[in-house]
C-alpha cells in the first residue's frame, strides 16, 4: 500500500502545485491513497467548498485541516456531511466536523486517518496523547481498520517526536504539519512507524512560511503594528512524503520525501 501525504497547501500557489503534480505523481509513483493538508488553501486561511471539490477532482482521497479549520464559514456544511475531510480530534466534543475518518481503497484496505492539534505554543485543546490513546481503545486495528495514519498539526518539534514514539508500532505513519518547513528526519521508527517532524508546505518558498515577506517582516520589525499577511503567489514547491505500508501488519516498510518545484532541492521529476 503506497500513501502520499502532501504538506500544508498555501494559497493559489499551493493549489496550482497540487493540480499540476498529483495526476502525474499518481501514475509515476503508483499511489493508492493521497492525503492533503488543506487548512491554508483559501488565500492562506481555511478552506472553501470550491477548493474542497477541486482537491477531490485532482485525486485527493482525504483532506486534513488544523488550527485554521473554521476560518471560512461556508465550509461548515461540508465538515458536517463529507466523510473525507477532518479537523483536529482534540477540539471540544461539540465542535463542527469530525477528528478522524475511515477511507476504504478500491482494493478493500481500510485506512483510518486521525488529526491532532499540538499543545505546546498552540491554542488550548484537549491533551493530544490522551485523546489518541482513548481513540485507540475505542477502535482497533484488524477489527475497524487496517492502517492508521496520524497528522499531528503542531508547533513544537519535541512534541511531534514524542507523539511519534508514543504511536510507534501502532500507526503506519505519523506526520507533522503546520510549520511549513520540511524537516530531514523522514525515517522508520524502531517499532515500524514511518515518521517525519514536518512535511513542509505546497507553496511559494520565497516567503515567510508561505506569506509575502513584506507583511511578515513588518510584524517582526515593528511589533506595535500588524503587517497584513497575504499568501505569496510566485512559483512554488510541492512538498510531500511517500510511504509504503504493509496492510497485513499496518506498519511501514519505506518512507521518502517528494519535493518538486522552484526553490528547494528537487527529489523527483515529473
Amino acid at each position: 500500500m503506497r500513501v502520499l501525504f502532501c504538506g500544508d497547501v498555501v494559497g493559489k500557489a499551493g493549489r496550482k502545485l497540487v493540480a499540476h503534480c498529483l495526476p502525474k505523481l499518481k501514475e509515476k509513483l503508483c499511489l493508492d491513497v493521497i492525503i492533503v493538508n488543506g487548512e491554508n488553501a483559501a488565500h492562506g486561511f481555511g478552506i472553501t467548498p470550491r477548493i474542497y471539490d477541486e482537491f477531490i477532482r485532482n485525486g485527493v482521497h482525504v483532506i486534513t485541516l488544523g488550527n485554521h479549520s473554521f476560518d471560512k464559514a461556508d465550509i461548515f456544511p461540508v465538515l458536517d456531511t463529507a466523510q473525507n475531510i477532518i479537523r483536529p480530534m482534540n477540539y471540544p466534543e461539540n465542535t463542527i466536523g469530525k477528528g478522524w475518518c475511515f477511507y476504504t481503497t478500491e482494493e478493500g484496505v481500510r485506512i483510518a486517518v486521525v488529526q491532532l492539534l499540538g499543545h505546546t505554543f498552540m491554542r488550548a485543546v484537549a491533551d493530544p496523547f490522551e485523546c489518541i490513546e482513548k481513540w485507540m481503545k475505542t477502535y482497533s486495528r484488524t477489527i475497524d481498520y487496517d492502517i492508521l495514519i496520524v497528522d499531528f498539526h503542531a508547533e513544537a518539534t519535541a512534541e511531534k517526536v514524542a507523539l511519534g514514539h508514543f504511536l510507534d508500532g501502532y500507526a503506519g505513519l505519523v506526520v507533522g504539519t503546520h510549520t511549513h518547513i520540511p524537516t530531514a528526519d523522514a525515517h522508520i521508527l524502531n517499532g515500524g512507524t514511518a515518521y517525519i517532524s514536518d512535511i513542509g508546505m505546497c507553496g511559494d518558498y520565497d516567503s515567510v512560511i508561505g506569506m509575502k515577506k513584506e507583511g511578515a517582516l513588518v510584524r517582526f520589525l515593528t511589533p506595535d503594528k500588524k503587517g497584513r499577511l497575504q499568501p505569496a503567489e510566485a512559483d512554488g514547491t510541492f512538498c510531500a512524503v511517500c510511504v509504503d505500508i504493509d496492510e497485513k501488519t499496518g506498519l511501514a516498510t519505506q518512507i521518502f520525501p517528494v519535493r518538486i518545484g522552484a526553490a528547494l532541492e528537487n527529489t523527483h521529476q515529473i
